[in-house]
């Protein structure tokens, strides 16, 4: 069976910068898996696996538009110390997620810290940079119908949805 759109495929990966330093890897704990055609990847990525089939061992290198995007200055902003709930958590290198008036939520990482200002950072982690991935074809199964309904995987990993 080939990975195609609706498809649940399992891959091994290992990922790389561009000076070939490992970033993070699946290899010795579980695989990722994901529903393909559904944007769960990231477009380069998901692209080369396209057609793929169990025991296809390949080694993408994915631009960094194709992956997390450029990096973005705009996304770099200092806030005051004050705004932080819980102040003696603040520490450089600290991720965490705030919304604004519209719901609209953020992920950002503190990247300076200065007397009563912080420095936070809403670019993804691996913005900017062009990534290696180094992927093995493991497992390759039909969606179900409440994963296509859903567009993502069911695999009891935590992705709960409550219906009233």
């Amino acid at each position: 069976m080939q990975i195609t759109a609706n498809k649940v495929a399992g891959i091994h990966y290992t990922l790389k910068n561009k000076k070939g330093e490992k970033i993070e890897s699946s290899v010795g704990a579980e695989p990722l898996v994901y529903l393909h055609g559904n944007s769960n990847l990231i477009t380069g990525l998901e692209t080369e696996l396209e057609g793929k089939k169990v025991g296809d061992k390949f080694t993408v290198q994915v631009k960094a538009a194709d992956a997390y995007g450029d990096y973005d200055e705009e996304l770099i902003e200092t806030v005051a110390k004050a705004d932080f709930e819980d102040q003696n958590e603040l520490a450089v290198g600290k991720e965490f997620q705030y919304s604004d008036d519209e719901g609209e939520i953020y992920h950002v990482r503190i990247v300076k810290i200065e007397g009563e200002t912080v420095t936070v950072d809403g670019n993804h982690p691996l913005a900017g940079q062009d990534l290696t991935f180094e992927v093995e074809v493991v497992s390759v199964r039909d969606a179900s119908e409440e994963e296509l309904d859903h567009g993502h995987v069911h695999d009891g990993s935590g992705h709960h949805h409550h219906h009233d």
